[in-house]
């Protein structure tokens, strides 16, 4: 999922400087489950924004998503009503939500931050990078992208010492994991293939990605 944190509160208020009638827009799907963007969320920063600000009306809609046309619709009533939206969705819900409400702002209630899971109760981390080119099959379903601070393909870069990267003494040597998780399954020889330079074009250095599905999957 998309994991995302909420902007400060000090930040939202400048963004929403001049403006007294404010769509929040919520998201009930990635940013719900981390706790940034839900409804609850929302709610609570209308609160705090009409607390901070008296003459500021505040209302707050949830669409399931902010990044599919089917639930965007049926926000557009609600946005025509109100000065400007402050989405609490992320990144990529903002710029749809700018495209479909072409003629109010958008304004970024959060901050992205990657694409993770849930590790404890209130801690999400990073495991995807969405480089275009999954490995996973090769490094024992543990990413050499993401888990290795270097982004490292064919072993580790020396600098670890028990198990743990040289950046921080609380960070993991991904390719520790990688040589653990592969040890464990008895699978330590697909160590021995040599990966060639990766291509990053799959990735963010390529420029902005689609993906088309030339027959619809029913």
């Amino acid at each position: 999922m998309i994991v995302a944190e909420q902007k400060p509160i000090d930040e939202i208020l400048r963004t929403l400087d001049g403006f007294k009638n404010v769509l929040i827009a919520a998201c009930g799907t990635c940013v719900t489950v981390c706790m940034a963007g839900g409804e609850k969320e929302a709610l609570k920063l209308a609160a705090l924004l009409q607390m901070r600000d008296a003459d500021m009306k505040v209302s707050v809609v949830t669409p399931k998503r902010q990044c599919d046309m089917e639930f965007v619709e049926e926000i557009l009533a609600d946005a025509a009503e109100h000065d400007v939206v402050l989405s609490l969705g992320c990144g990529a819900g903002v710029q749809f939500m700018s495209g479909a409400i072409d003629n109010k702002l958008i304004l970024p209630g959060l901050n992205t931050k990657f694409m993770g899971v849930t590790q404890d109760i209130g801690v999400w981390a990073e495991m995807c990078q969405g480089c275009g080119d999954c490995v996973l099959e090769q490094t024992g379903g543990v990413c050499p992208v993401t888990r290795c601070s270097k982004s490292n393909f064919n072993g580790p870069c020396g600098g670890s010492s028990d198990g743990k990267c040289e950046i921080d003494t609380e960070v993991d040597c991904g390719w520790q994991l990688i040589y653990d998780r592969l040890e464990a399954l008895d699978q330590l020889q697909r160590l021995y293939q040599i990966s060639e330079p990766k291509d990053w074009t799959t990735s963010r250095d390529g420029g902005p990605r689609k993906v088309h599905k030339k027959e619809m999957i029913l």
